[in-house]
């Protein structure tokens, strides 16, 4: 049901089927069930001290008196949570869908749309992406298509480069990305 995988020194990921924890924990409503099931992961990767968590006032999840930042994702039957001790950080789950083509050309510039090539896989992996970077970047103000950019990866491989432009702020990553079912996860491993 759950799963916590320790990446490297600095950065856990844990992962729950919330259908499964839905059933066994007799919770009914899908949102009640996503926040029952973020708590219940926190305490499992806290589970030496009590996490509290909150929320900047852009919806920025965090842990009040931690320095361990957290990036939370859910989709569907998939909940994770990323914990990174050393540098802001960004998760996000994605089922593969058809229809994310109906949307590519409100994310995407016209070189991701090229490398995309309408690839769903392709697609989620390059939307998923751009939604972890946004989310260690946790301010508003932000336009997928003009500000986040995803570097053309090799299908074979996992680990792929984004970075974020701003007018202020720049940073590039090294982002992993990994293939469950039908479900695209992405995380950001570090900054480069």
């Amino acid at each position: 049901m759950f799963k916590i995988d320790q990446i490297n020194d600095a950065i856990r990921i844990a992962r729950l089927d919330l259908a499964a924890f839905a059933a066994e924990n007799k919770v009914d409503k899908k949102r009640d069930a996503e926040t029952e099931g973020i708590k219940y992961l926190l305490n499992k990767l806290f589970r030496e001290r009590e996490a509290k968590l909150a929320y900047t006032e852009n919806k920025k999840p965090y842990l009040e008196g931690e320095t361990t930042h957290i990036s939370i994702s859910h989709s569907h039957d998939k909940l994770v949570i990323i914990a990174n001790a050393k540098e802001s950080t960004g998760i996000d789950v994605e089922l593969v869908r058809e229809k994310v083509k109906n949307i590519q050309h409100k994310f995407l510039n016209d070189d991701e749309l090229l490398f995309a090539n309408q690839n769903a896989e392709t697609l989620t992996t390059l939307w998923a992406a751009k939604e972890a970077i946004y989310k260690a970047y946790g301010l508003k103000e932000v336009d997928f298509k003009k500000n986040i950019f995803i570097e053309e990866f090799n299908q074979n491989e996992n680990n792929f480069f984004g970075k974020i432009e701003l007018p202020n702020f720049k940073k590039r990553y090294l982002l992993t990305r990994e293939k469950t079912e039908n479900y695209i996860l992405v995380y950001i491993l570090n900054e480069v």
